[in-house]
Order: structure tokens, then C-alpha cells, then sequence
């Protein structure tokens, strides 16, 4: 792992799914990450993937940080045996807050809130907000269709190939880990250079 990552943020679901390969997927990152020295930062959750990765990370001696919001605390049931758990507002808080938190983002099967978070975190990606890794675990061919349809808007110009370059897909977590262990930053374009505030 690359010693400028330091803390990984994972996106994955409220709900364990039906495949036994996302609950597997989900324990084995947790454990990676803590073996590793990472801290990870997640949803803040005790429901669903979102519990298990946390709390394999937890039973494996890693440090854990959750980040959730008010009204999603007793939905989610926000888990009380976390290194922090950070109470905000909002959705875009929350994002915004484990994005500050984070060095790295890693995606687990999940719904509309693990996609909502993982493009927006391309989107501030290829916008230069940040300049961070991105990797999605592809467990069992989740992410099949997401990654057609981001190469269907390739195929149509309506996203450069480039961009599509920033978000990484790998089939295990291992790999996913590998991926970002070598992720290296993309040159920035020309038009940000010019956009970036003066000192």
C-alpha cells in the first residue's frame, strides 16, 4: 500500500444483499485494511455491508471512523463501538466529510447511496476537486452494467476516455487494494491549470 493512503473510505450497502460473495467481500476488506495499518472511514452505519466491514475491521485491531447524519442514525442505527462517529446535517456533508477523511475510496455492491457516492467522488475526481483513487470490487459481476453504461457515454462522447480512466475496477478486494496501492494522478488538464486559484 502506498504510504501517502493512510485511510480508505468504503462505499457499500445498508443491506447485505442476497449473495453471500457481498457479506464475504465486505469482511475481507475490513480485515485487509486493519492488517494493513489503514484506517477506515465508512458510512457509520451497524446495518446491512456497512456492519460487517466495520466490524471486521474492528475485530481485526483497525481503526475505524463513521460518518453519518442525524437523521440516519436510528435508520442506519449508528454504531456505537467506532474510534469516532462523526454526527452531521446533511447527505452532502456526510460525502463531503468522509472525502476530507479519506485518501482512497474502494465500492462494494450497494444502492442508489454506494452509486450516488461513488460518482460523486469521479465526478470531483475529474473536476480536480481531489485527486484521489477509485476503485470499485466488481464481486460476482455487480458492477457489469454501471461500467457498460460508463462506456456506453464514452462511445458517445459524452465522457472522455480519460475520465473513465479515473475509476478503477477490480474482481477482488486484494486487487481492488493492489489498484490503489499503484494508482498513480492523472496529468492535470490544461483547462483546470487555467481554472486553479492564483496564490
Amino acid at each position: 500500500m502506498s504510504a501517502s493512503v493512510s485511510s480508505v473510505c468504503v462505499f457499500c450497502g445498508s443491506n447485505t444483499g442476497t449473495r453471500p460473495a457481498y457479506a464475504d467481500a465486505a469482511r475481507k476488506i475490513g480485515r485487509a485494511l486493519a492488517a494493513r495499518g489503514m484506517t477506515l472511514v465508512y458510512g457509520g452505519g451497524s446495518v446491512g455491508l456497512m456492519q460487517i466491514v466495520a466490524q471486521s475491521a474492528l475485530d481485526a485491531g483497525g481503526r475505524v471512523i463513521g460518518v453519518i447524519t442525524q437523521q440516519l442514525v436510528v435508520r442506519e442505527v449508528g454504531h456505537a463501538g467506532l474510534d469516532a462517529l462523526h454526527v452531521v446535517a446533511t447527505m452532502h456533508e456526510r460525502k463531503a466529510l468522509m472525502a476530507k477523511l479519506s485518501d482512497a475510496f474502494v465500492a462494494l455492491p450497494g444502492g442508489y447511496g454506494t452509486f450516488d457516492e461513488l460518482c460523486e467522488m469521479a465526478t470531483w475526481d475529474q473536476l480536480g476537486i481531489h485527486v484521489k483513487p477509485l476503485v470499485v470490487v466488481n464481486v460476482e459481476g455487480y458492477f457489469d452494467d454501471f461500467l457498460a453504461q460508463l462506456d456506453r457515454a464514452v462511445a458517445d462522447r459524452l465522457l472522455k476516455p480519460e475520465h473513465r480512466a479515473l475509476l478503477a475496477c477490480a474482481p477482488t478486494v486484494d486487487a481492488a487494494l493492489e489498484a490503489v496501492a499503484a494508482w498513480q494522478p492523472p496529468p492535470v488538464p490544461q483547462w483546470l491549470r487555467d481554472a486553479a486559484p492564483r496564490p
